[in-house]
């Protein structure tokens, strides 16, 4: 058995194409740049002085994590030696590959010491944002040769089966502003995170919407066709972006804030204009400028959200 095992995954491959790290980020999604520098590999350091050894794998704090790989662990490891809040992790050794491991840094593992298996709970992300207040939240991951793990960090899909037929039904919506043809949800900044269920109040209160970037300005679009209403004032103080629109459509009911539209009445169809983002800078300087998309059931959009390649 182990000698077919092998001869299908022959050891020089097994560490290829890693499992997603963090849960929330199937495709380990590596952090942009945010005020405190970029994640890729390579990235400037210390003003230019240094180069980034690793590569940060966005995780919002108190994820799951993952491994990546199946292998034996070794640890803890500390990255900044000074005891911060994140200041833990693991590295991960591929036993059938002497010489290549990784180290996962700014998690807490479950454990230290033993084996563990591709895709088994390794442990959680630890509280980044006490120690760096407004980054996007992240694993930094680094190979022990110091060799760029970009390549190996997207995971090894295996082909679907492909769907049958179904009725003409819109599933996912279409894009939503323009220079954001994903979706892209707003990570974390200064002001709090995007994602639905974010802590807002200190913790008191939880986002029940997602925050999809926008710059102030640009155009905005019908997610699906529906019939307009509004205004809708999220503020309610007339402030620059106190402004919005409810589309009701087909199995859909959505608020659609920081925008002005061109109507607040009347049918649309999926991929209108419908809009303009408003000028969010100017009430919250140094924001991640987005659009707040609310369901009207306070259920999470996250899914409708996600568009496919060619959607």
């Amino acid at each position: 058995v182990f000698a077919k095992q092998l001869e299908a995954h022959p050891p020089q491959q097994q560490h290829r194409h890693w499992a997603p790290i963090c849960s929330g980020n199937p495709t380990n999604r590596i952090r942009g740049c945010d005020r405190y520098g970029c994640g890729n590999f390579g990235a400037d350091r210390h003003g230019g002085k240094e180069r980034h050894g690793g590569v940060d794998v966005i995780c919002r704090d108190g994820a799951t994590v993952y491994a990546p790989f199946s292998g034996q662990l070794s640890g803890p490891i500390r990255f900044f030696h000074n005891g911060n809040a994140i200041d833990d992790g693991p590295s991960l050794a591929l036993l059938s590959l002497p010489g290549f491991c990784v180290k996962l840094v700014c998690i807490h593992p479950f454990k230290y010491h033993g084996q563990i298996r591709r895709g088994q709970e390794l442990g959680r992300m630890l509280p980044m944002q006490k120690v760096f207040p407004g980054i996007i939240s992240h694993i930094h991951v680094e190979n022990c040769d110091h060799s760029d793990p970009t390549h190996l960090l997207t995971p090894n899909v295996l082909p679907q089966p492909q769907p049958q037929p179904q009725p003409q039904q819109d599933i996912r919506w279409a894009t939503v502003c323009a220079g954001n043809p994903t979706n892209e949800i707003r990570g974390c900044d200064k002001y709090g995170c995007g994602y639905y269920g974010a802590p807002r109040r200190n913790g008191k209160g939880k986002h029940r919407a997602v925050d999809v970037i926008c710059a102030d300005g640009s155009t905005v679009y019908a997610p699906f066709s529906g019939q307009l209403s509004g205004p809708v004032k999220f503020f309610h103080n007339g402030n620059a972006i106190d402004d919005g629109v409810q589309i009701q459509g087909s199995g859909f009911c959505v608020k659609l804030l920081c925008i002005h539209p061109i109507r607040y009445s009347g049918a649309i169809s999926k991929g209108q204009v419908l809009g303009r983002m408003l000028p969010m800078q100017r009430v919250f300087p140094g924001i991640t400028s987005h659009i707040h998309i609310e369901n009207c059931d306070h259920s999470d959009p996250t899914r409708n959200l996600e568009r496919g390649k060619g959607r």
